[in-house]
């Protein structure tokens, strides 16, 4: 029997840092799942209809950046806005996908109110949070927020809450056992 897999979708180089760190770790460890790093760049229509025709529910690990006035890195753009159309329908991923998403940002840029509009250095994450859910995708962690002016420190503490909360959506074990995982192995350092 395959092992189930969780994508880990990242937009920006920031993210990307992320998404890397978090697969290496799993990957480590050996657990019972897999992680499938994507660049949500690589992120087509195709995809989704294929979501929609598959019998299993997908879990998706979003990590995405916010650059400067709310907008999203260049290669994350397009898949930001394909699910912020308003021709989705509110139950596209209704049974389909349960998610977590890490939003990324930095309020230095935010300081600079000359040359930004922008109020949370967290933007784009945020919208992509709250749109997955008005989907009806499940959300099975709570939105994690980094800041890189505050050296990322929210960081460490999300991916070690994230893995008993993983293993639950993907083999429906209670998220504080992670199925026998030792959690303190895959802590996430640097």
């Amino acid at each position: 029997m395959s092992k189930p897999i969780a994508s880990v979708f990242f937009g920006g180089e920031l993210s990307e840092s992320i998404a890397t760190r978090l697969c290496e770790a799993a990957i480590a460890l050996d657990p019972p799942y897999v992680l499938d790093k994507r660049n949500m760049s690589a992120f087509k229509k195709k995809d989704l209809e294929a979501l929609a025709a598959a019998e299993d529910k997908t879990v998706g690990i979003f990590i995405l950046q916010t650059i400067e006035n709310d907008q999203p890195p260049e290669d994350s753009g397009a898949f930001l806005r394909y699910f912020k159309r308003k021709t989705h329908s509110t139950d596209l991923l209704a049974g389909k996908m349960s998610f977590t998403v890490l939003a990324c940002g930095d309020s230095n840029l935010l300081l600079d109110r000359q040359t930004t509009t922008a109020k949370d250095c967290n933007k784009c994450g945020q919208v992509l949070d709250a749109r997955l859910g008005e989907l009806g995708g499940s959300r099975f962690y709570d939105r994690g927020e980094t800041d890189e002016r505050t050296g990322m420190s929210e960081v460490e503490p999300w991916i070690e809450g994230l893995w008993p909360a993983l293993a639950k959506a993907l083999e429906g074990g209670e998220a504080d056992e992670a199925d026998g995982l030792d959690v303190d192995k895959l802590k996430v350092s640097g």
